[in-house]
């Protein structure tokens, strides 16, 4: 009987899913139309030209940030363009070779640099011999905090004490007191010194998310802390109410900016993964219709070298968890309650 009934339940399941699942893609890109790590409009043509060989417009895009200080841009377009010199860097050494002490391209030089001493075995030791590479980036900004998140990723992967990490914090918070990408640093350093710190991780990124502004990507640092944790298999390290709690403030973050905004995709993408590690299924798939097509490495390529394939599979999986909760005879709309546990 206990067999008969479970199989029962597996057959309802399968059945409401096939059902109410194709409904519930209204509002979600088609497989085929998401992009991973899709540029922005500003960003896509430098790298275009960057293909080219010409430095020319990322030097424009850069200096512009750096001009009208909008470091949360500079950091992230840093970053892209540093990525991709990975692999195509002769753009890069003719900028440096035009204009040896451009500030932006000395700083796209240190974190490509920085980038690859990350990858190798010996990666402490290749790391040492970056820091004046970041100092001269530095000091050709002084007001940047670009740079000083970039020393802070570096104390991290040179095992730095944590007297000297404070003192790169102190000069990275002086320029930019609500900088995501160093918070994100700090918090990846308190994370690295010991197993299991996932307490003092919340308790950082939830001071932090509670100082800054509404519409700030620091507040959703706690869902980034809930990220470490879900990922690191710590049942018991923090308690699963901090846990929603870091969710809760990432979808009011995200229900500030528009739909398919490739802005905030990063943190949607961390969002809706923790959203379904709770199993928040019908919070998760709001959350995939807000994502549209930007799906982003991160946090997917955590668990597979698929990043897009793992994006897509989990939105087929939380389609159907959603749709299976629906009754028989009821409605997609009629599942469980946005937000909450499923």
């Amino acid at each position: 009987m206990v067999r008969t009934m479970s199989l029962l339940r597996a057959l309802l399941s399968t059945a409401r899913g096939v059902r109410h699942a194709p409904h519930l893609a209204d509002g979600l890109a088609p497989d085929h139309a998401v992009l991973l790590d899709a540029p922005d409009e500003r960003l896509a043509p430098a790298l275009v030209a960057a293909a080219l060989g010409d430095h020319e417009p990322a030097a424009k895009l850069l200096a512009a940030t750096r001009g009208a200080a909008e470091w949360e841009s500079r950091d992230r377009y840093v970053t892209r363009l540093a990525a991709f010199a990975r692999g195509r860097d002769e753009w890069l050494a003719g900028w440096l070779a035009a204009t040896p002490h451009d500030p932006d391209a000395l700083l796209v030089r240190a974190e490509v640099a920085v980038r690859r001493a990350w990858e190798s075995p010996a990666r402490a030791e290749r790391l040492l011999g970056l820091r004046p590479l970041i100092e001269a980036a530095a000091e050709a900004a002084p007001r940047d905090p670009v740079p000083w998140r970039l020393a802070l990723d570096h104390a991290r992967g040179t095992h730095a004490s944590h007297g000297a990490f404070e003192a790169l914090w102190e000069q990275a918070v002086r320029r930019a007191a609500h900088h995501y990408g160093c918070h994100v640093a700090a918090l990846k350093y308190l994370s690295a010194q010991r197993r299991g710190a996932h307490r003092e991780c919340f308790d950082f990124a939830e001071q932090a998310a509670a100082d800054a502004l509404p519409g700030s990507l620091v507040r959703a640092l706690p869902v980034r802390a809930a990220f470490a944790r879900l990922t690191a298999g710590d049942a018991g390290s923090v308690r699963e109410e901090r846990i929603d709690a870091a969710a809760d403030l990432a979808i009011e973050l995200s229900g500030r900016y528009p739909v398919a905004d490739p802005w905030p995709a990063e943190v949607r993408n961390v969002l809706v993964y923790v959203l379904a590690g709770r199993a928040r299924w019908a919070a998760a798939l709001d959350q995939f219709r807000l994502i549209g097509p930007y799906a982003t490495s991160f946090p997917w390529s955590s668990e597979s070298e698929d990043p897009l394939g793992r994006f897509l599979d989990a939105r087929d999986g939380v389609r159907l968890e959603v749709a299976s909760a629906v009754p028989m005879r009821g409605r997609a709309g009629r599942g469980r309650p946005g937000g909450h546990y499923a």
